[in-house]
């Protein structure tokens, strides 16, 4: 398969991110089918036009249904709000349609079970975009864990901060309401660190956690007040979640997600512990892994900070640039789209995909029930 036929749903931050993907993955590796971007879907025509002229889209459309009904889309790549991801895929598999669905899977762990029965039913190639997968100093540190030289786990401890919601007078947006967006930090900024956890180290059996909700009510975005400009909006979900988690093989694992860490813009953090060394990631440095190898002579025992850039020891950097030209958050996109398109080419699934959205939703519902109930929740 040379060429896969594309159609986006979405055209703000996900969808631009993911248009600059498509419009640049086959210039860069040569393996890859190239894409046809062929549609993209909103539902303001004027910004999905603006959109599709920046990025090369063939052609837009307002209303994914009817994307479903053309015989010129081989794939639906779904970055629409939560609320859609459900209804969208489900129905692109049962038109036939490959699908890419960003994070979370779905609003809850029954509608990310029911998009993974249908994607199964339909035997249609399944991906989720959780791209921080896809940082080369991220997978170098997997390579680290799994070659044994961290040696045994004990920790592993993982944040993710940002600060956009600081501002009280910061509008209620969609992904402030329950009904639209599911959960607020944890399943915005959580889903990804659950994602790194299960991807490094393994699944989280239990968890016990904390949810808050700082600012309870907000002013409704300028689009949707009245008159007097005053309108309010009750905050439906929450600001902050913190938990444990047991691990299997008995590592301890610790969970922060906020946006009202001040100061931090996109602070997303995970430490590995072992017997024989330690690992440090940050995506701010995303170009680096911080290791320590706890068997160096003790003269010079401490954390180095190895650039990730060389080709041919670090994943994807062979397509990029020479040794040292750091690359950006727009590349884990690529390099996830990159994987998923040789998945549909070959007819398999990728890594990650629908069976790791729908535990990744599993998850956080334990987290949303422990903070609930007080006690510790299975993710089963």
């Amino acid at each position: 398969m040379s060429e896969i036929n594309i159609a986006l749903i979405g055209y703000k931050f996900m969808g631009k991110a993911h248009s600059h993907a498509y419009s640049t993955v086959a210039n860069f590796f040569p393996d890859c089918p190239r894409p046809r971007m062929r549609v993209l879907c909103g539902r303001n025509r004027a910004a999905a036009e603006v959109l599709a002229a920046n990025f090369g889209w063939e052609s837009v459309e307002t209303n994914w249904e009817r994307v479903l009904e053309r015989n010129d889309v081989d794939v639906v790549d779904i970055s629409a709000p939560g609320y859609l991801h459900k209804q969208i895929a489900v129905a692109a598999a049962q038109a036939g349609k490959h699908v890419l669905c960003e994070k979370p899977l779905g609003n809850s762990g029954a509608e990310a079970r029911e998009m993974l029965d249908a994607v199964t039913r339909a035997k249609v190639v399944h991906g989720v975009v959780f791209n921080y997968r896809r940082v080369p100093a991220v997978m170098l540190a997997k390579q680290l864990i799994e070659s044994g030289r961290l040696g045994r786990i004990y920790h592993f401890r993982a944040r993710y901060l940002q600060s956009w919601l600081v501002d009280p007078q910061f509008p209620r947006v969609w992904r402030l309401d329950k009904t639209q967006a599911g959960s607020g930090a944890l399943g915005d900024l959580g889903a990804h660190i659950v994602d790194l956890c299960r991807y490094l180290v393994g699944e989280i059996s239990e968890v016990t956690a904390l949810l808050q909700t700082f600012t309870k009510e907000r002013p409704l975005p300028p689009e949707e007040q009245g008159a007097s400009g005053s309108k309010m909006a009750p905050v439906t979900v929450d600001d902050t979640a913190l938990f444990l988690g047991k691990l299997e093989g008995g590592v301890a694992g610790t969970f922060e997600a906020t946006r009202f860490a001040t100061g931090r813009r996109n602070h997303n953090s995970f430490e590995v512990n072992g017997s024989k060394g330690s690992v440090i990631f940050d995506l701010e440095r995303m170009n680096e892994l911080q290791y320590y190898n706890h068997e160096d002579l003790p003269d010079v025992r401490g954390f180095r900070t190895i650039l990730a850039t060389e080709p041919g020891h670090h994943a994807y950097m062979a397509q990029w640039w020479k040794p040292g030209h750091i690359i950006g958050y727009e590349h884990t996109h690529t390099h996830i789209i990159y994987e998923f398109l040789k998945a549909v080419a070959k007819g398999e699934p990728p890594s990650p995909n629908f069976f790791d959205g729908w535990r990744n939703n599993m998850i956080l519902d334990a987290v949303e029930r422990s903070a609930s109930s007080g006690k510790w929740e299975t993710t089963a």
